[in-house]
């Protein structure tokens, strides 16, 4: 049975994290987010929260433009490193070997290792507590073909991908992580 308690509790995981990168007068920069959302289909529009403390808050607010990169459970190392080192004081790319080709669009990196990324450029910036809510248009689309099926789903002969419980673990979603479809009929009528 669930009961009040006396304490502050936020619990939204397991979910995905996002990388987010951002170029700004020749710095580039590298953190992990695991607040963000799309929050429009059309026109496609995507968000993430960063602390204002964070070293990428600062490039993102000068830019107005950044990137979501998504990789697979392989590298989630490298994930949890971009969520816990500075770029202010590294180059976490460097650091993880980590390649990447400046967006067609705006110019932020993306990771080569990445299934799926957006470029966006900044819309819109709220400040919530201790988080500001970068909005931004998403400019330019990147998928790994090879990684999904034909109606679009990933494809888990080919990609894992990692799911962040909270305090540095992860698990994975793979060929062998049980799947149900529900109302299947339907979802060819929507």
């Amino acid at each position: 049975m669930i009961l009040p308690i006396n304490n502050q509790a936020m619990h939204s995981y397991p979910g995905m994290v996002a990388l987010v990168t951002v170029s700004n007068q020749g710095k580039d920069n590298i953190m992990a987010a695991g607040w963000h959302s799309y929050i429009s289909y059309d026109p496609p529009i995507y968000g993430v929260a960063i602390g204002r403390e964070r070293f990428t808050y600062h490039l993102m607010k000068e830019a107005g433009t950044f990137a979501i990169n998504f990789l697979p459970y392989e590298k989630a190392s490298f994930i949890q490193q971009a969520g816990m080192l500075s770029g202010e004081k590294i180059d976490k790319f460097e650091l993880a070997k980590m390649d990447n080709e400046k967006g067609r669009m705006t110019g932020s990196p993306i990771l080569n290792d990445s299934y799926i990324a957006y470029e966006c450029e900044v819309i819109d910036r709220n400040s919530y507590g201790d988080h500001d809510w970068f909005v931004g248009n998403i400019v330019q689309f990147y998928r790994d073909n090879e990684k999904f099926l034909e109606n679009g789903l990933p494809n888990f002969e080919k990609l894992a991908i990692p799911l962040y419980i909270g305090r540095s673990t992860y698990s994975k979603v793979d060929n062998n992580s049980n799947f149900e479809s529900f109302f299947k009929d339907e979802e060819d009528n929507l």
